[in-house]
């Protein structure tokens, strides 16, 4: 037996009938057909299948789609606005944090929390930021790089200050 949901992902509405046992991961991959929510362990532990719900960081594979009736939801194909991509993106391209790429999405999302936390990490809460993400290609220097150019970004657009 089915039961209705209705969500909005990435600022869209959404309603949709999903078994009981159904993950939110899977909604959102196979109803929603949002690819960016990837799937590593399906224990939570890698961070692959990192969304925002309702403001705040989820594994979408240990939370069941019912359980996210009536929250706002974000995956990584919300960060871009329209063609522009994101700071986080654009910083991780420019210093190939994005390596694979299968991590990636779970990463964004998790260092855009840590930023809004915190907009000026250290090196070291950077990395203890990235601590629930395991990334399999094991380059996170790349991405501390980026996080760290991605952080005077947003810094600069929060103070109004324009950057190149």
């Amino acid at each position: 037996m089915s039961t209705e949901i209705t969500v909005r992902v990435n600022g869209v509405p959404r309603t949709a009938h999903v078994e009981p046992r159904r993950t939110l991961s899977d909604f959102l991959r196979k109803d929603c057909a949002l690819a960016g929510v990837r799937v590593g362990c399906e224990h939570g532990v890698c961070g692959a299948c990192t969304v925002v719900l309702d403001g705040r960081t989820a594994r979408s594979c240990c939370t069941l789609a019912v359980q996210a009736d009536g929250t706002d939801i974000g995956t990584v194909e919300g960060l871009a606005d329209g063609t522009r991509l994101h700071p986080l993106q654009e910083a991780f391209w420019k210093h190939h944090g994005l390596q694979c790429g299968f991590c990636t999405p779970g990463i964004l999302l998790t260092v855009q929390e840590l930023l809004a936390d915190n907009p000026d990490p250290s090196d070291e809460e950077i990395r203890e930021g990235l601590s629930g993400n395991i990334c399999r290609c094991t380059g996170y220097q790349f991405i501390v790089d980026a996080v760290r150019e991605a952080a005077a970004v947003l810094r600069a657009e929060t103070n109004g200050h324009a950057t190149g």
